[in-house]
């Protein structure tokens, strides 16, 4: 069966179990959050080998297999569902989309008298409760028979209005999403807020929805798909069962809830399969432009008598079948391939392509991982080669299309020396490196050491380090220390006062925690958070060079392969960590003892042993503060930031719209203090 697919058989029960982990793993991740490492096309295919493999060995079938599962038997919850909440099975291609629909015309004795065609948008599934024409529940489709309520999103969902014209009870059931304007948006206020950017729409979607305690709104859109009465043996209850699905949609779009004819793509009915199919091209064309993520085409049995009659299996109706695209790839040719030098030394190749729209936007770049996947794929250059890109993350390419090869093209070149600096090229990893390391792009990896997250010296930026650099004035951050004034003040566009406000903005960072200057050195495998994990485990950067591979595995997050990383790394800054050092540069963490690991937390320091945790919106002197500045507040103080409320939470800070956050503390009996109050409390490290 796979073969026949062009799919490769799962070879023995090893692999199928393995397999099954992978797919549940990944069915996990994109119903809850909406990450997952395995794209759309991947995870079909996966299932698909699975089924297959089933299909031989009906006596191997594990417990756990997503094979006829809701969601691929991922993900629960505990508000039921009114009628269960199924999934779709899939077809793949137009013969196998023939087969199902005679298979259906076979069990109806019948042929179907209408079919329904409309987009299947890259969503999350929700039911949406009515009541008196009220929007009173919104609950997830979960395991098809309960999900989770996110009724505290009531109000941020275009499409999904809080009241209805009339005083109907009612479910209406369809996909909360991300439009592509919504997405462009939520990401730029997310950065705005020094948060990271969504990976696509999808997640940004998943994650919304779910969020509580944000400080800033994200909207999202609702279509929806279908509907029910809530309250059995009525009219309206009644009218919606007996009703084609055409007819329901009409009836859901005039009480003022968006259904999927707002999408560009809209619904129609086919009289015939030659119809049908010539809607699901006409919608594939559609595809890029509609501004929303479509995955595929949903086509219904449209009266409700053929439905009724044909019914349905354990985890999807049997009148309903997704038409799966596929996955967002297009052909192009590979014209170059740059090799670049990140800041910590890593060379790092990028495909040059001939440009080619994908999903809407040009793609000309694309990223090739390293060298060894170079020589994996079999690249050459002047290939035809096939790009993908999914849920707007950076296009990748795939393979060589080798049937389209000429004879012209020719290998790819590796570089022998460092295309920045001519320097050799450390090649005993994946991931080359300059051997000069940091030194090789000094200006970006001094730009990191300065900036907000690390040193915040706000009045060095780009051109200034620069012209440092070109002067030879700094090698590397830790020359920023000694940096003698006449020096400073004979560089371009630098006066007395400006020389004068750039020193002292320098030695005031020579004050800075332990963390921030950790997180300055840039340590491979570590980041903002990683380095003050860190700093407080450790306390001193001497503790930290002293540490071993298994100590700094005691740290959270850190294992094997991270520590022995760290370890290297450490190594090689020694020469910059003693200039540091020499420079007079703190190199504590509040409550440290100089030169020596200090014990957990200084009894001085007012949240020693406190867990904190903050909630909703700062007011006060804490108004201007992030969320990230107020985690650092609170270890500063000695104590120890934490995002869940829990019984070994010692204090919640809870600010204006605290929501669920504050309701639990006090249910746990937890200490709850105001922004003002906390401010008192921490007033000196403020």
């Amino acid at each position: 069966m796979t073969e026949a697919l062009g799919l490769p058989a799962l070879g023995d029960e090893a692999a199928y179990r393995q397999a099954v982990a992978e797919a549940v793993a990944a069915a996990a991740a994109y119903y809850g959050d909406g990450s997952t490492a395995l794209d759309d096309d991947t995870y079909d295919r996966l299932v698909r080998r699975i089924a297959a493999y089933e299909d031989g060995h009906p006596g191997e079938v594990a417990p756990d297999s997503p094979t006829g599962k809701v969601a691929g038997g991922a993900v629960s919850g505990d508000v039921p569902h009114t009628v269960p909440m199924l999934s779709l099975d899939n077809v793949f291609s137009p013969e196998q989309l023939t087969a199902w629909a005679a298979g259906l015309e076979r069990r109806l004795d019948r042929p179907v008298g209408a079919w329904s065609v409309e987009p299947k948008l890259d969503g999350l599934a929700i039911a949406a409760r009515y009541r008196d024409g009220r929007l009173v529940q919104l609950v997830t489709r979960g395991d098809g028979t309960a999900g989770e309520d996110v009724s505290h999103a009531i109000g941020t969902i275009v499409g999904l209005p809080e009241r209805l014209p009339a005083p109907v009870s009612v479910e209406m059931r369809g996909e909360v999403m991300m439009t592509a304007a919504q997405f462009e948006a939520a990401n730029l206020i997310r950065v705005q807020h020094e948060g990271t950017p969504f990976s696509n729409a999808r997640s940004g979607a998943a994650g919304t929805l779910r969020a509580r305690e944000r400080p800033y709104k994200v909207e999202l859109s609702f279509f929806g798909y279908g509907a029910l009465g809530l309250t059995p043996g009525t009219d309206l209850t009644r009218r919606l069962q007996e009703s084609a699905h055409s007819e329901v949609m009409t009836y859901v779009a005039g009480l003022g809830v968006q259904t999927t004819t707002a999408t560009g793509a809209g619904i129609t009915t086919a009289a015939d399969l030659e119809d049908v199919r010539r809607r699901i091209e006409e919608i594939a064309t559609l595809r890029a432009e509609l501004g929303l993520g479509i995955d595929g085409i949903v086509i219904k049995a449209d009266a409700a008598a053929d439905q009724i009659e044909a019914g349905f299996s354990s985890r999807a109706p049997r009148w309903a079948i997704a038409y799966k695209l596929p996955a967002v790839e297009k052909i192009t040719r590979l014209l170059e391939v740059e090799w670049n030098v990140g800041r910590t030394g890593v060379i790092a190749p990028r495909a040059v392509l001939s440009p080619v729209q994908i999903d809407g936007t040009t793609v000309t770049y694309a990223t090739l991982h390293n060298a060894a996947d170079i020589g994996r794929r079999g690249l050459l250059l002047g290939d035809h080669v096939t790009v993908y890109k999914a849920g707007d993350v950076i296009p990748r390419v795939e393979a060589p299309v080798v049937h389209l090869r000429t004879g012209a093209e020719t290998p790819i070149a590796m570089p022998a020396v460092c295309p920045r600096c001519g320097g050799d090229i450390d090649t005993s990893q994946q991931r080359w490196r300059c051997v000069q390391g940091r030194l090789c792009h000094a200006l970006a990896s001094i730009s990191y050491a300065v900036a907000r997250d690390a040193l915040d010296i706000e009045t060095l930026g780009r051109t200034r380090i620069e012209a440092m650099l070109h002067a030879g004035l700094i090698a590397d951050f830790a020359d920023l220390f000694t940096l003698d004034h006449d020096a400073v003040l004979g560089l371009e566009r630098m006066g007395e006062t400006s020389t004068a406000n750039l020193l002292a903005a320098i030695e005031a960072a020579k004050a800075k925690p332990l963390n921030k200057v950790f997180c300055a050195l840039g340590v491979q495998g570590t980041g903002r958070r990683m380095s003050r994990r860190i700093a407080r485990h450790f306390t001193t950067m001497e503790a930290i060079r002293g540490a071993g591979i298994e100590a700094l595995q005691e740290v959270e997050g850190i294992g094997p392969e991270r520590a022995a990383l760290i370890t290297r790394e450490l190594h090689d800054l020694a020469p910059v960590i003693d200039k540091l050092i020499a420079a007079g540069v703190s190199m504590t963490e509040p409550g440290a003892a100089t030169g020596e690991q200090a014990p957990p937390g200084d009894p001085d320091l007012p949240l020693t042993g406190m867990t904190v945790v903050v909630t909703g919106s700062m007011t006060g002197p804490l108004a201007a503060l992030s969320r990230n500045e107020m985690n650092d507040l609170i270890e500063r103080a000695g104590g120890k930031a934490s995002s869940g409320v829990s019984t070994k939470t010692s204090l919640l800070v809870a600010g204006e719209k605290a929501g669920s956050k504050k309701d639990k503390a006090a249910g746990l009996s937890v200490p709850i203090a105001s922004p003002e109050e906390f401010a008192e409390m921490v007033e000196a490290f403020l």
